[in-house]
């Protein structure tokens, strides 16, 4: 098998992926601004969650770089669930960059923001999502050429109040929350007009992943989507 032989290929050069399944992240998220993390120790688990989750109406997936199959899972994602947008979060560093890529992640997040992950990420002409927490954070980030960035962890650092502050002297910059959002304050973010999406665990809880209740996850994420198309429909 090909792609048994040479797993070292990036994966987009081995499978074929058509671009009519799955969008842009940038317009997904203008869609459905919700993005679910995916922490798993099995590549096959990951796929029922990431399933699980597309059957709720999120195509736009995060799986974070917590364990060590995280790359697996980001892989198998790549390869067994069409229509859905798969990006690798917890990057630290440059080499990690390189790698997710050449897995398959389609954009990056990281909880900070590294001058060093922003231009590979550059350089390979993926999106990158820093995580920033200050305002001298986010104008490093503008004058790195950056439009949009993470926001974390976003309750811990004064939730959207601190973002309306950051918003008003940041004037465009595009900000993800993660990091304490919750079915119970998705909606105070999303009221934000600087908010282009929330990043949330809520979504995936353990205890349901590892009951095998993937139903649950489904109807979590059509909670968010229905919260999140309500409060974006009125906006």
């Amino acid at each position: 098998n090909g792609m048994e032989r040479d797993r070292s290929a990036p994966l987009r050069q081995i499978i074929n992926i058509s671009m009519q399944e799955a969008l842009h992240p940038m317009t997904a998220l203008e869609q459905t601004p919700v993005i679910p993390l995916i922490q798993s120790e099995a590549p096959e688990i990951a796929v029922q969650i990431a399933e699980a989750l597309k059957a709720g109406g999120l195509t736009t997936l995060e799986v974070v770089w917590r364990t060590d199959a995280a790359m697996d899972c980001v892989e198998a994602i790549r390869r067994q669930v069409d229509g859905v947008y798969v990006g690798a979060g917890t990057v630290l560093s440059p080499s990690q960059v390189e790698e997710a890529h050449g897995r398959g992640a389609e954009f990056i997040v990281s909880p900070g923001l590294h001058l060093g992950v922003v231009e590979k990420c550059q350089h390979l002409g993926l999106d990158i999502f820093p995580g920033t927490a200050t305002p001298s954070e986010v104008q490093l980030a503008v004058n790195g050429g950056l439009e949009t960035v993470k926001f974390f962890p976003a309750a811990l650092n004064g939730g959207p109040p601190m973002l309306k502050a950051l918003s008003s002297v940041f004037r465009n910059m595009k900000f993800m929350p993660t990091g304490g959002v919750s079915a119970a304050n998705l909606a105070s973010y999303l009221e934000l007009p600087s908010v282009i999406a929330c990043g949330g665990s809520w979504l995936t809880p353990n205890q349901e992943i590892e009951a095998g209740n993937f139903d649950a996850i489904t109807k979590l994420a059509q909670d968010a989507v229905s919260i999140a198309r309500t409060i974006r429909s009125s906006n």
